[in-house]
């Protein structure tokens, strides 16, 4: 608390706050912290949410050991194939979702090191009644192919469903059957393949708890599978999703652990990974190293080919993408607006989702330097894609814009764009 600079209130506020997250309806007050330094024990389920309240406003983890609540024991996850498959099915269930949705992301979390993951996944499991080949390998490959093909054009809404039924009624059983070594590797990495996209699209949704846990399975599985790709490609989407939620140190953090993970790479995944090291570096205010990052991903990326990936892949869009971001941070507004329109250029235009993202960040930064006009005519483009979209993400932007628009209403263009935007509405609720 000394460290914040906190009082007694304002760390019962804060932990108030992410104790809601959470689902645990609380109202502590500054006398209630006052009983806890004075030796008193919070309770167990608001334990979690103090350590994330001071590690989020110190931007750095901050264990249960040192909040002074003792040291968490370990969680033995005894069947590591029946966790993922609960996590699946509880996200599948329209009446749980909300519940699993409401986990709270942890700054604090521990990461578990690709060294220590090898051989886990193999021991945990039970119940071996089929024998697969490559043609169930196969079968996942091509089905996260698909569901990430459906997230670009339809949105997360439509397609993380099909991905956690996918999870429980066909990958589940395959993770517990027999098959050969080789088979059996190539499995795994297919599943931790398909776990890393689901855990992108409850981040994208802004599920952040969820995203972080499918995240870990991700990891997991990587591991066991020996795959050195998806394990970093992991690491760096936790880095993007604790840069999305400020968190500046944690993002630096995961983005160094992905590219210290993958000694010897592709040309596209060392893009993949310095992208994110220059954006945690500039949220650091680092702009020396941000900008060394950026140079060293403009090169890795022109001596990439041309295949695009499905999964995690990067592109000339996602790179401007990053330098827009890398902008941003460091202060340079109209810097980052022409680097995010240099983006939506070179855009697939299969991305619908992604370009929905796109042009709401740029809208907003052309607003921030008090261009109207440009404000509305992109705004305009981000509702064509958001029109067919499912998209948690996509919402919030589109509630921004509405949000943003009203003082401007005398605008003849910012009044047309409201009344679009009206119009749109009362049909999706339709």
């Amino acid at each position: 608390m000394g460290e914040a600079g906190w009082g007694n209130g304002q760390l019962a506020r804060a932990t108030n706050r992410v104790a809601a997250e959470l689902g645990v309806r609380i109202n502590y007050s500054a006398s209630t912290v006052t009983y806890w330094l004075r030796g008193v024990q919070p309770r167990p389920e608001v334990r979690p949410a103090i350590s994330e309240a001071l590690s989020r406003c110190l931007g750095r983890p901050v264990t249960s050991d040192e909040a002074g609540f003792g040291s968490e024991s370990a969680v033995v996850e005894p069947d590591a194939v029946s966790g993922l498959v609960d996590l699946g099915r509880a996200d599948m269930d329209p009446s749980r979702r909300s519940v699993i949705a409401a986990s709270v992301y942890s700054a604090a979390l521990a990461v578990p090191a690709y060294s220590d993951l090898a051989g886990r996944l193999e021991a945990s499991r039970r119940g071996r009644t089929t024998r697969i080949g490559p043609g169930e390998v196969a079968t996942v490959r091509t089905m996260t192919k698909r569901i990430a093909d459906i997230l670009d054009e339809l949105g997360g809404g439509h397609a993380r469903p099909m991905a956690a039924a996918f999870l429980v009624n066909t990958v589940g059983p395959y993770l517990r059957a027999d098959a050969t070594g080789p088979v059996r590797k190539s499995l795994l990495a297919a599943a931790s393949d398909l776990v890393y996209l689901t855990g992108w699209m409850a981040m994208y949704e802004t599920e952040h708890g969820l995203g972080q846990r499918y995240y870990v399975r991700a990891l997991q599985l990587a591991g066991a599978a020996e795959d050195h790709v998806t394990y970093c490609r992991t690491l760096r989407g936790m880095a993007l999703q604790a840069a999305n939620l400020k968190h500046g140190l944690r993002a630096s953090e995961l983005a160094d652990a992905a590219a210290e993970a993958a000694p010897a790479s592709s040309p596209r995944l060392v893009a993949f990974l310095r992208g994110q090291q220059a954006q945690g570096a500039a949220m650091l205010g680092d702009r020396r190293t941000a900008f060394a990052r950026l140079h060293e991903t403009e090169a890795a990326l022109s001596k990439a080919d041309n295949r695009r990936e499905a999964i995690g892949g990067y592109d000339r869009a996602a790179y401007e993408f990053h330098v827009s971001s890398v902008l941003y941070a460091l202060g340079d507004v109209p810097g980052s607006v022409k680097a995010m329109q240099a983006s939506n250029r070179v855009r697939p235009p299969q991305e619908k989702q992604g370009a929905a993202h796109a042009y709401g960040l740029l809208a907003q930064r052309q607003l921030e330097m008090g261009h109207l006009e440009a404000a509305c005519a992109t705004w305009d483009r981000f509702l064509n894609d958001y029109e067919g979209l499912s998209s948690r993400r996509a919402d919030e932007h589109f509630h921004a814009m509405r949000r943003r628009l009203r003082p401007h209403l005398d605008n003849r263009r910012a009044r047309a764009l409201h009344d679009r935007a009206r119009e749109l509405a009362a049909r999706k609720a339709a």
